[in-house]
């Protein structure tokens, strides 16, 4: 599997230094955002997986980090140059990549969000019609993190609660965030969100938001991050305050480094995208529209709450999509 993540991180990376070249016959550029974080990996080898069984050619590139607006517009824009059949793009944002989508639009080129990274509202502004969105119902997925911390301290459970959410702006973040207080305010009032803070979808700023907040509010009880990255930061703050057993502590993504968390104790649960399920059936869906079969404009791939419980259980059947 890791040696899998590297030949995908690898193939990504040298592309950069391939001349610019017309894409062969029917050939997708799939944009990701960076394969640093293991979610992009994952859904990297659900794109590779799902190409080799649709029989598509594709290639791909990333940027640096999840914070890289400007450069990920500059790689989709080299990428048109390519000429592809169609765009599957994960964008930082809901603005950064307009220019370049709007350019795939007039070209021909389907374009494809995702992850759901782009707001609808400012695609019909900008005029711009993607063929569909793929990706999990991230309101659906923030609530599910709400319902797991009910259920693991009760509905009348009463303390202060922590709320990272990811880069502001980024309506993935926004959506999980929104979700998970949206259902902890119907499930235990009793339950109050002192802090909602952009963490920047990064593990060290999360672990610093967190000794701050746990320092003006030593009885924090809970921390639903919006995406594993942070919350495995905010667990190594709530550790280092010797808090381990008091604070639960939920991230999102489900990814290689939060199941081992999980499995070790630490972490209390993520609720999985299942990113590889995402990547495979992006291209499969894609196969599908440019064939020109019917395809939903909103494709929902689940999402599966991990414990260390589910893990140690091995039962559900969706696991085997965790990667």
């Amino acid at each position: 599997m890791k040696l899998r993540k590297l030949a995908f991180a690898l193939a990504a990376a040298s592309l950069a230094a391939i001349p610019v070249a017309h894409a062969e016959e029917g050939e997708y550029g799939v944009l990701m955002k960076t394969l640093s974080n293991p979610f992009w990996g994952a859904m990297g080898m659900g794109v590779e997986d799902g190409a080799k069984e649709a029989g598509v050619e594709y290639f791909s590139q990333a940027v640096e980090s999840d914070q890289a607006a400007e450069p990920q517009l500059n790689v989709c824009n080299t990428m048109l140059e390519r000429k592809p059949v169609a765009m599957i793009t994960a964008a930082i944002n809901s603005t950064n990549l307009l220019p370049c989508l709007k350019k795939a639009q007039d070209a021909g080129i389907k374009v494809v969000d995702l992850d759901g990274n782009l707001d609808p509202a400012i695609l019909d502004k900008e005029g711009i019609k993607i063929t569909f969105r793929i990706g999990s119902d991230n309101v659906a997925a923030g609530a599910q993190g709400a319902e797991y911390l009910v259920s693991k301290i009760g509905a009348d459970a009463e303390g202060p609660v922590l709320v990272i959410e990811g880069l502001s702006g980024n309506i993935t973040g926004e959506k999980r965030a929104r979700g998970f207080a949206d259902k902890l305010k119907e499930l235990a009032p009793g339950l109050e969100i002192v802090a909602s803070l952009p963490g920047d979808w990064d593990r060290g700023k999360a672990a610093t938001i967190t000794n701050d907040i746990l320092t003006r509010n030593p009885d924090l009880v809970a921390i639903f991050a919006a995406n594993d990255g942070m919350a495995l930061g905010a667990v190594e703050s709530v550790y280092a305050a010797g808090k381990g057993d008091q604070v639960t502590v939920i991230g999102v993504d489900g990814n290689s480094d939060a199941v081992k968390s999980i499995k070790e104790g630490r972490l209390n649960a993520s609720v999985a995208q299942l990113p590889y399920l995402v990547g495979k059936q992006a291209v499969e869906n894609v196969k599908k529209a440019i064939d020109g079969e019917s395809v939903p404009t909103d494709v929902a791939v689940p999402t599966l709450v991990l414990t260390k419980e589910v893990l140690e259980a091995g039962t559900e059947p969706m696991l085997e999509f965790v990667k």
